[in-house]
């Protein structure tokens, strides 16, 4: 069995042995390298391929025999085979892939002025891109540059806008390089990052409407180009979107959202056993961090103090990867909970008969019209979430929610 593997230096979540694995029967590992023990990992490891990633798609350059055409042209390899005399071949599949994420898209480049943020080894390859099919003039913004974050300005009339930065990815949630707001003639926007699903400037082109892509599919289609590379096997393009979906659907969060008392945690333990998915209970993770039960945190520090820990606790939880996440019927009360929730997790509204809805040990159901409260959050309950369920049993309600998501 030829032996494969993703070098890089810091790879803790990465789903390229998954993508792999799927691909074909080849060995497939990580293979976390510091810089200064690069050199050694080049001239000792005995593996048949393996794929580069930051920091060293430039560096394994100087360890390669020879380089494919297109890793020549780009200066950037990101796949290296092993060849018969046991020497390196550098290539670059970062190309089939960008190529596959737009094309998949649909987004018309041709004459389109096109923003790429960031100058590292990805950039060279999105910018090939980009010109190949038509986008003009291609613009790169980074942090020093003729064209920086500080002069952005002049190019507010860009029309396609593409991430190559890692500001954002996992586990730096939440940061982002550029505003979407004043770039009027957007119409497409990428973002290369995967994990999470939606960073926050794919969040931001969410909400102004602009159509967008992140980098799942582009990783996945150089993948099954790098397989081919390694095996010498053919694999069907129809693999790059069953895998890409696969992915999408297993690395994704259920959050659980409703009424206080309508079964959040309930429905989310059975769903847990359905699954293998493990639990989180934000009000347990509450309770755990201030040291004292939710009623004594609502009459000793107020409900403000309560939701800011709910949020502290979404911000650490939503951000991971195939949770089950049980909230507490308030968090829909902070819009900043709505774009965590929204960066990596499928929302579900569990709904109740408010005459079924307990009190006991809720703060705010006790001080509150359930009614009134009901109506108050029920069109947040709808809005934020991607698929209602009645929670008339709790069993059931799992085994819909495992069905309808495909889990």
């Amino acid at each position: 069995m030829k032996r494969c593997g993703l070098l890089g230096e810091k790879l803790g979540h990465s789903f390229s042995p998954r993508i792999h694995h799927r691909l074909s029967d080849y060995e497939y590992e990580l293979y976390e390298v510091a810089p200064e023990a690069l050199d050694e990992f080049m001239k000792t490891t005995g593996l048949d391929g393996f794929n580069v990633t930051i920091p060293y798609k430039k560096a394994v350059i100087e360890y390669c025999a020879e380089l494919s055409p297109r890793a020549k042209k780009l200066g950037s390899v990101n796949t290296v085979v092993r060849r018969s005399d046991g020497s390196f071949l550098g290539d670059n599949t970062d190309y089939c892939g960008f190529e596959y994420l737009l094309k998949k898209s649909g987004v018309d480049l041709n004459g389109k002025k096109t923003l790429v943020l960031g100058n590292g080894g990805a950039a060279l390859t999105v910018r090939a891109v980009l010109s190949d099919l038509g986008a003009a003039p291609v613009v790169t913004v980074s942090r020093s540059g003729r064209d920086n974050y500080e002069n952005i300005s002049r190019h507010y009339d860009a029309q396609v806008i593409v991430n190559t930065t890692p500001l954002g990815m996992y586990p730096h949630n939440g940061a982002t390089a550029i505003d979407l707001a004043p770039f009027k003639s957007c119409v497409f926007v990428a973002d290369l990052i995967y994990n999470p699903d939606k960073t926050a400037l794919l969040l931001q082109a969410q909400k102004l409407w602009i159509p967008f892509a992140n980098g799942l599919s582009m990783l996945v289609s150089q993948a099954k180009a790098a397989g081919e590379i390694f095996t010498g096997e053919s694999f069907p393009d129809e693999a790059v979107d069953a895998i890409t979906e696969e992915i999408s659907r297993a690395t994704r969060n259920v959050v659980l959202i409703g009424m206080p008392g309508s079964g959040k945690t309930t429905v989310g333990k059975h769903l847990s056993a359905l699954t293998g998915r493990p639990l989180v209970d934000t009000d347990d993770e509450i309770v755990k961090r201030a040291g004292m039960s939710i009623p004594k945190i609502f009459a000793q520090k107020g409900e403000e103090a309560f939701r800011l820990l709910e949020t502290e606790v979404m911000a650490d939880f939503s951000k991971e990867s195939g949770l089950i996440i049980a909230t507490g019927g308030g968090v829909v009360t902070r819009e900043r909970n709505r774009d965590l929730i929204a960066q990596n997790s499928v929302c579900v509204f569990i709904d109740r008969n408010i005459d079924e809805l307990p009190t006991a040990g809720r703060p705010v159901s006790q001080s509150r019209d359930l009614t009134e409260l009901y109506n108050e959050r029920l069109p947040n309950y709808i809005a934020w979430s991607d698929l209602q369920i009645k929670n008339t049993d709790s069993r059931a309600a799992a085994r819909k929610i495992k069905e309808v998501l495909a889990l």
